[in-house]
């Protein structure tokens, strides 16, 4: 499967799948004329990479997820480092929304005292 078939199957974008390869989540081989060529059993794999993305992991967190990234990653029992890794995001996760909720407020204390109505 070539690049842009693997893109359309998956949703990703063929920069994300070379970034994917780069990071050594996903391989190719190259065919004669250059061409990255994919296993098709790849789209699993980008589907569950995006997955893990979208659920607020970064690639460093996914890597870690290398062993079950194959299968089914939502019916996987989710081991205690993995457990960690999404506790450890969703406290970054939380620190960023506290710190844009107290600069929002900060905002609109200033708009309320310039006799702005928020």
């Amino acid at each position: 499967m070539r690049i842009g078939e693997l893109a359309q199957a998956t949703g990703a974008t063929p920069r994300a799948l070379r970034h994917y390869e780069q990071q050594g989540l996903i391989t190719s081989e190259r065919t004669a004329n250059g061409y990255r060529a994919f296993a098709p059993r790849t789209a699993v794999r980008v589907r569950n990479i995006r997955h893990l993305l979208e659920a607020g992991l970064t690639l460093d967190d996914v890597r870690t997820f290398l062993p079950c990234l194959d299968g089914d990653v939502t019916a996987t029992p989710t081991s205690t480092k993995g457990l960690r890794i999404a506790r450890d995001r969703l406290a970054v996760l939380d620190a960023r929304i506290a710190a844009q909720t107290a600069v929002r407020e900060r905002l609109a204390a200033a708009l309320r005292e310039a006799g702005e109505t928020v």
